[in-house]
């Protein structure tokens, strides 16, 4: 009997898919790169052709780590807000354009003055935003006519990647919630708000359940990876959902979240039913599970200690700046770092803020820079959570992400959000969810999230007294 599910996951930076058990075990994994496309600036896309080089790569290598008929299904994430338009044939018409991808602005305005902003909030749980998948359409309508006029179906990341492996297009609701054209309370694309700006629903793919099969792998997949031909394809979610699934979050408790240091920062609050009156300034999507999130995104958390990395301190390594960081006193004697290095998301929703530094002085040193930069993604993640909580209050949180690994990040962080937090020492991130996910769509599991094997590891505290008062307070009046 097969009793293995494979979960693949379609990142920024690349492809993932792990082997998962019914009881949790991750027994298998594989990795594969792919490049980032920047053609101008504030333009981020990638060559669908080089994720479906990637995804065989990735499945023939962990299919040759066990007996094939072992994998009872395959579940898929994906990163969220990508654009792949395909022509009536199914042929990619041009490059993915993504979810970082800031050229949109024009195309923003357009749909908030043919629906209204507290409207299109209502309907879809969030404003327009620049990096959602709507406005890219409408961008290609205009920018790109000849290329608008061959686009016959329009596809988020994960679902082209399905299409590959059977030929069927489907979505499901917690990546189409990302997109401005999916109405939260029917679970349907928004006719209205498509019809509003022109737009055919045709376009877009029939939406099924997160742990809906959606189809089978086709012959030549099975070919080139060496997987069984026939094996079920469950639908999954945004990598988000499905991390949130991996780490065992559920809509049936929605005072346990989780806050991620990653390239962006992430905090996910489970819901089980949407706000009443939902906020303009964070994001609400649906979950995997068939409930509701909300999401608060900065956009440079980890990706800011990179970026100084790369920029001041290339012989360096993370492990290094965070122990001369912890050298310099709570509020960086003085530095103020703002890391809006890409624009900001959570509260701003502003895609042309910048980042900076203030309060340099002759007797600043490299270890209040890099405190500094530290402590500005905490402050920018406490203005996020500042916004959420009234909408779903947190009780505390499991950290997860690369900047997880430091004790000293995730105290100074636990101050500054005043919230317990629990290092996860099994974060295997949005693969694991998307093969949970398959698990319970073809019925091996009751359900995904109870499935999660969350090993919990260090804890911090929130610390009383602990003197982040004035820096947060010159974070704010030195900001925005």
């Amino acid at each position: 009997m097969s009793q293995l599910a494979l979960g693949l996951d379609l990142g920024t930076s690349g492809a993932r898919v792990v082997g998962v058990t019914p009881k949790g075990e991750v027994i298998a994994e594989a990795n594969r790169d792919y490049p980032l496309l920047t053609p101008r600036p504030g333009w981020t896309e990638q060559d669908p052709d080089d994720w479906r080089r990637a995804a065989m790569e990735v499945l023939r290598d962990v299919a040759s780590q066990f007996r094939v008929r072992e994998v009872a299904a395959l579940g898929l994430s994906g990163q969220m807000h990508g654009m792949v338009p395909l022509d009536g044939v199914g042929e990619v018409v041009r490059p993915a354009i993504l979810w970082n991808d800031q050229r949109t602005g024009e195309a923003v305005a357009e749909l908030e003055r043919e629906i209204p902003r507290e409207e299109l909030v209502v309907r879809t749980g969030n404003p327009a935003i620049t990096g959602f998948h709507l406005p890219k359409l409408l961008w290609l309508r205009t920018e790109e006519p000849e290329a608008f006029a061959r686009t016959r179906h329009s596809l988020l990341p994960k679902d082209y990647l399905g299409y590959i492996l059977t030929g069927v297009m489907a979505t499901e609701p917690s990546d189409a919630s990302g997109s401005n054209a999916f109405n939260l309370s029917t679970k349907c694309w928004d006719a209205d708000v498509l019809g509003a700006v022109g737009l055919d629903p045709d376009l877009f793919p029939e939406i099924v359940a997160s742990h809906e099969v959606t189809g089978r792998l086709t012959a030549e997949v099975a070919r080139a990876t060496g997987l069984a031909e026939g094996i079920p394809v469950v639908a999954g979610a945004g990598d988000n959902a499905a991390a949130a699934i991996g780490l065992g979050l559920s809509s049936a408790e929605p005072r346990l979240g989780s806050v991620s240091l990653g390239s962006s920062g992430v905090i996910f609050i489970p819901l089980a039913a949407p706000p009443s009156t939902p906020e303009d300034r964070v994001h609400l999507f649906c979950h995997a599970d068939g409930g509701y999130h909300l999401l608060g995104v900065t956009l440079a958390a980890a990706g800011s200690l990179r970026w100084y990395r790369d920029t001041f301190a290339p012989a360096s390594d993370y492990a290094e700046l965070t122990e001369a960081a912890a050298t310099s006193p709570i509020g960086a004697n003085g530095v103020t770092f703002r890391p809006y290095l890409a624009g900001e998301r959570t509260p701003h929703m502003d895609p042309d803020l910048r980042g900076s530094f203030t309060g340099l002085s002759l007797a600043t040193d490299g270890a209040d820079v890099v405190r500094a930069v530290l402590e500005g993604v905490a402050f920018s993640l406490r203005d996020a959570l500042g916004v959420m909580t009234p909408l779903a209050p947190l009780e505390r949180a499991l950290a997860t992400g690369g900047g997880a690994r430091s004790d000293l990040w995730l105290q100074l962080l636990s101050d500054v959000l005043e919230l317990p937090l629990a290092r996860t020492d099994s974060d295997q991130g949005a693969a694991y969810g998307a093969a949970l996910l398959a698990l319970q769509g073809v019925g091996l599991v009751e359900r995904a999230a109870g499935a999660a094997r969350t090993e919990i590891g260090a804890r911090f505290e929130p610390r009383a007294g602990s003197g982040y008062r004035e820096p947060i307070r010159r974070f704010k009046t030195r900001g925005v």
